[in-house]
């Protein structure tokens, strides 16, 4: 049995999605969801799904035993960054070698860094007059945005697209394909 924490910052679409996917597989348990705002609707979504969920916030990760003890105590031995905004500090990065995952809506290592999430990676897209946009999951590092590629898709940017439209079809690369690059990410640990 796999353990996995969710860190989001946000909404928890993407977090509901990966939970939907693994709730009926006897090797996944979606344990824990992690957020560092108090009032982001993931934490609606999670006591919608049944699942725990803490409040750790960018001054708390600063608290390396607690935040470790925190993900000790429900037996976490994966973690999913699912709109997760914050840096992800070096000892959460080497308590977790290659363990832990993100997704970009972006194709790194284009649209990325510190600052570019959300509508910000879309409408630089559209400012670039990029021809194509898409996801990219990737290992976690102590940088953003700078780990090993898992997986990369694609999709078409069209003449008269805006950020709402690229991210319309980001979003749809992103619940099609997370959960299962997650699950076969898994399958090789």
């Amino acid at each position: 049995m796999r353990n996995i924490a969710i860190f989001a910052s946000g909404s928890g679409s993407n977090a509901e999605n990966i939970a939907n996917y693994f709730a009926d597989n006897a090797e996944v348990n979606i344990a824990l969801i992690v957020c560092n705002k108090a009032d982001a609707y993931v934490f609606e979504r999670a006591k919608r799904l049944g699942i725990d969920s803490k409040l750790v916030t960018k001054a708390d990760m600063a608290d390396s035993e607690a935040v470790l003890s925190l993900l000790k105590s429900y037996n976490i031995d994966f973690i999913v960054l699912a709109g997760y905004l914050l840096l992800v500090p070096k000892y959460l990065v080497d308590a977790y070698p290659r363990a832990i995952v993100n997704i970009h809506p972006a194709l790194i290592p284009l649209h990325c860094g510190k600052g570019m999430y959300g509508d910000r990676v879309h409408e630089d897209v559209i400012k670039c007059g990029d021809k194509e946009s898409g996801i990219t999951i990737h290992y976690v590092n102590e940088f953003f945005d700078n780990g090993d590629i898992i997986f990369q898709a694609t999709c078409p940017v069209e003449p008269g697209d805006d950020a709402h439209a690229v991210a319309t079809k980001v979003h749809a690369l992103e619940y099609a394909h997370f959960p299962r690059v997650i699950g076969e990410t898994l399958a090789k640990l």
